[in-house]
């Protein structure tokens, strides 16, 4: 019983917590080699090369007999491709809506991601809402808690509550302003690029109703990603003198990004075949209170607005995690077998 609990409750929480904030670093890392000249063409290219060469040989390890290439029924390696291209297109939304305003804006927008994966849930039958439900309503409740938790960490400062001697402008430090005046295309390409995350994790929690094998699932999702960069990569990046990596912050940065990126994508495809897509989206605004914190412990000013909003999204987590636990134990006392717990009876009985 115990371990059951750890597998299906501790692990996925501590998983999802561990993405956001690998993802922090990830940010400040991404920044830097920007800011040195690099394109986020190339860096999201070698980002998914190399993150499908790092789950290469772990696909032939546990799955020796499949040979890493299962037999793909077209409806399933089509919808495999899509992941890739949504994927693809979601980050170059995402950076592109970044260059054309600014971080912090961003961070804004990202809040809403948990929002748009609950409606789509709901729309394609992947979450079922009770509004006289207790564990619907804290559900519902906790998503609007952790948005409004985010927002207040973006949005409200407050008084310092804790400063460093040794205060500085940090890597984590985002600029309220943008040096670029497209500040509505910015807004927008950061708008389409977190619907279409939450398109990418519904597509992904069908993928894995039709082949459950997460580490397979991840290496082709990765595979799919790096064969749609490349070309329009290429296309956007022709010199082939921009491509080549020298030692600088670039290398740690490309080299950072594929083993998130193929950590990342293995934990949020177990993630979605274990919990489904709203337990998933709800940990994003997470990234922006760490990204507070850390921001702190490397020399900046800690601010009541950081303290407030990082409350008020644990409070968000805990209603989320309390309202799905309460749905999993009614499913199973009506005679409702979770998907995981039939997969377990089905090779018991073998």
């Amino acid at each position: 019983m115990a371990r059951r609990y750890c597998y299906n409750e501790v692990l996925p929480l501590t998983a999802m917590a561990g993405v956001e904030c690998a993802n922090v670093g990830l940010n400040i890392l991404f920044k830097e080699a920007t800011s040195k000249g690099m394109s986020h063409y190339i860096f999201i290219t070698y980002s998914y090369a190399l993150g499908a060469l790092l789950l290469l040989p772990l696909s032939f390890f546990f799955f020796p007999s499949r040979a890493v290439l299962p037999p793909l029924k077209f409806h399933l390696g089509a919808r495999i491709f899509l992941l890739g291209l949504i994927g693809f297109s979601a980050q170059v939304c995402a950076y592109k809506g970044i260059n054309h305003s600014s971080p912090t804006l961003a961070s804004a927008i990202q809040n809403l991601s948990p929002a748009f994966t609950f409606i789509l849930a709901v729309i394609f039958r992947l979450e079922t809402v009770a509004l006289r439900s207790s564990s619907s309503q804290a559900q519902i409740m906790g998503i609007i808690a952790s948005i409004s938790g985010a927002l207040l960490v973006v949005l409200y400062k407050g008084p310092t509550v804790f400063s460093s001697p040794s205060s500085s402008p940090g890597l984590l430090k985002w600029p309220l302003e943008s040096s670029d005046p497209n500040w509505v295309i910015g807004g927008i390409l950061l708008l389409v690029a977190y619907i279409l995350f939450s398109i990418l994790h519904i597509v992904q929690t069908q993928v894995m109703e039709i082949d459950s094998a997460e580490l397979v699932v991840a290496f082709f999702f990765n595979l799919c990603g790096t064969i749609v960069a490349v070309p329009v990569s290429l296309m956007a990046e022709s010199e082939l003198s921009s491509w080549r990596l020298r030692p600088s912050v670039a290398v740690i940065a490309v080299l950072y990004s594929g083993v998130f990126q193929s950590c990342s994508s293995l934990a949020l495809t177990w993630g979605l075949h274990l919990k489904g897509p709203v337990y998933i989206a709800i940990f994003s605004p997470l990234s922006i209170a760490i990204a507070a914190f850390l921001s702190a412990i490397l020399g900046d000013s800690l601010h009541l607005g950081s303290i407030m909003g990082a409350t008020v999204i644990s409070m968000g987590f805990y209603a989320v995690i309390w309202g799905k636990a309460k749905e999993q134990r009614t499913c199973s006392s009506s005679g409702k077998v979770p998907l995981l717990e039939e997969e377990d009876r089905e090779e018991q009985l073998q």
